[in-house]
C-alpha cells in the first residue's frame, strides 16, 4: 500500500470511529475550503503540534473519547 493510500485509509478509519461532531465539522470545513481553492496556512507551531499528535497516535499514546469523558466527569464532581 502506498503512503497516500495508507493516509487515506487511516483518515477514513478515524472519521468512522469518532462520535465528535465538532471534529467532523472541522474536517468538513477543511475539505470545503480546499475545494474552493482556498489555501489553509498553518503556523510552524501548528505544524509542530500536528506532527507531535501523529507521533503520539503511531506510538499508541492515545485516550479513548469515553475514557476522557469519564475523567472529565470525575474531575468535575
Amino acid at each position: 500500500m502506498s503512503g497516500l493510500e495508507s493516509i487515506k485509509n487511516s483518515l477514513i478509519d478515524r472519521i468512522l470511529a469518532t462520535k465528535n461532531e465538532k471534529l467532523l465539522n472541522a474536517i468538513n470545513n477543511i475539505f470545503e475550503s480546499t475545494q474552493k481553492g482556498e489555501v489553509l496556512s498553518l503556523t510552524s507551531e501548528q505544524i509542530e503540534m500536528l506532527l507531535m499528535s501523529e507521533k503520539d497516535i503511531e506510538e499508541g499514546n492515545i485516550v479513548s473519547e469515553s475514557d476522557l469523558n469519564n475523567a472529565d466527569s470525575e474531575w468535575l464532581n
